[in-house]
């Protein structure tokens, strides 16, 4: 049985069903009690800045954990460069306990963003001889020492409010998320750095390029390095790993207007940067029978114990929640996804 989840974007525009930043994150609320009603296991967003997408996440995350009572709630990714460890821990910590302990909390040192460093415009800067990059794995390393819950800061002899003995750690602590901490990792080398933290996988649609193989197979390369590393570590825990993919079984005249024509039905390459050539995976668009053999022979879905579809969120909750219903019905129970 493999977990299954949505993965929203939250794009908005004037031209769409989803025109403002209200419709895109009040919609995103339904469609969580919609997929957790029809029995998928996950709501997760992205989060991107200076864009017309979700943005700031915890927010959102806590008013899902407060209208749901089982689906997990998450993100795939928090972009680490534009984070404060220190307040994130906090805002991670009553997201968490407003939700009864289902937040999954996906992070990353980032990709090409909407505008040329924009993490500068937050207030931070990467430290002397270290790249952006860094920065974000930096910020990342604190936060998984903060969420340990050890005391860390001197108290004030003459608090306002009486303190508990000790050196003070940040409030709220929600006990157990340490674990849920996810890395997104667009590399087999961040992905065994993220395995050596204790961390769990994230791999979504796309990654660096390195051997020049089909998507699939270099992704499912990348989580067998994981689970490698993850085994050298000696961490107890059994590890997750999920996936994001693309998939409308074709069950109705909506699904064939919207995805029947021939679309990206095969993998593509571009470059994040001029250095970086990237592998982008293919989307799945078919007839349930059809979609389902393609699916069997994708190597990474059966290394993953995780699938988050990504939705196209601008058609609004109604064929949102058909696009996961027609995912649960017709595709998961022939892979023994169910």
């Amino acid at each position: 049985m493999k977990k299954i989840g949505f993965l929203s974007f939250g794009h908005w525009s004037p031209q769409s069903r989803t025109r403002s930043a209200a419709d895109a994150l009040l919609e995103t609320i339904d469609l969580a009690q919609a997929a957790e009603q029809l029995g998928a296991d996950g709501a997760y967003v992205r989060v991107h800045h200076f864009a017309r997408q979700l943005a700031s996440p915890f927010p959102l995350l806590a008013a899902i954990g407060a209208r749901t009572k089982r689906v997990e709630i998450g993100t795939a990714v928090i972009d680490m460069r534009y984070e404060n460890p220190l307040y994130m821990a906090e805002d991670a910590g009553a997201a968490d306990l407003i939700a009864g302990g289902r937040l999954q909390l996906g992070i990353s040192r980032g990709s090409p963003e909407q505008v040329i460093d924009g993490w500068r415009y937050f207030g931070y800067q990467p430290a002397e001889g270290e790249s952006d990059a860094d920065m974000g794995r930096r910020h990342a390393e604190v936060l998984l020492d903060l969420l340990r819950g050890q005391g860390f800061a001197q108290p004030n002899p003459r608090p306002m409010f009486p303190n508990p003995p000790g050196l003070l750690r940040l409030e709220p602590y929600s006990e157990g998320l340490r674990d849920r901490i996810w890395w997104g990792a667009g590399s087999n080398a961040t992905a065994v750095w993220a395995a050596k933290l204790g961390m769990n996988l994230q791999s979504s649609t796309l990654k660096n390029d390195e051997t020049g193989e089909p998507f699939h197979v270099q992704q499912a390369a990348q989580i067998r390095a994981y689970r490698d590393a993850w085994k050298e570590a000696g961490h107890t825990r059994t590890p997750r790993v999920s996936i994001s993919r693309s998939i409308f079984p074709l069950v109705d005249d909506r699904d064939r207007a919207y995805f029947g024509r021939e679309g990206q039905q095969q993998d593509q390459i571009g470059y994040l940067d001029e250095q970086t050539r990237a592998i982008f995976g293919r989307s799945y668009a078919a007839e349930p029978d059809a979609l389902i053999e393609q699916l069997k022979a994708d190597e990474a879905i059966a290394e993953a114990d995780t699938l988050l579809l990504t939705i196209p969120n601008q058609l609004g909750v109604d064929y949102n929640a058909h696009v996961i219903e027609a995912v649960l019905t017709h595709v998961a129970p022939a892979l023994g996804w169910r």
